[in-house]
């Protein structure tokens, strides 16, 4: 089952207090990034985050659950009706959390992963250091 725009939304609506939150659909869910980095994500109309020692110590009685088969395991949150709750969650997780994967483009650079901002829109960020100058 795919996860609707209106669950996107108000999950969205809870993490306003955060700066830099952005999202990207993936097959029918949606992968959540704070600053950047892939936190979690919005699976089934549920929200996931990635498990981390934050995250854990935050909510010791989390649930592990997969987002979609031959996943890893992520922590199911259950506070979401909490904006201070899932805003300390998320600025908790970031230090813990990976820095965005560099992909090279094909043509001679390297891009950054894909991400959309609140609108949707996909942006692709480029390092200016590694293209070739004309």
């Amino acid at each position: 089952m795919a996860s609707g725009k209106e669950y996107l939304h108000f999950i969205l609506e809870q993490l306003s207090d955060l700066d830099d939150i952005s999202y990207r659909p993936m097959m029918g869910e949606f992968i959540l990034y704070y600053r950047g980095k892939i936190v979690g994500g919005i699976y089934d109309d549920r929200l996931l985050v990635k498990k981390t020692r934050s995250a854990l110590e935050l909510m010791p009685a989390a649930i592990c659950e997969l987002p979609y088969e031959g996943a890893k395991e992520m922590l199911l949150v259950d506070e979401v009706d909490s904006k201070v709750f899932l805003t300390e969650l998320f600025e908790a997780m970031f230090d813990e959390l990976p820095s965005p994967k560099r992909k090279n483009n094909g043509i001679g650079g390297i891009t950054d992963e894909l991400y959309s901002d609140h609108s949707g829109r996909h942006i692709r960020l480029r390092d200016q250091s590694h293209v070739p100058s004309l």
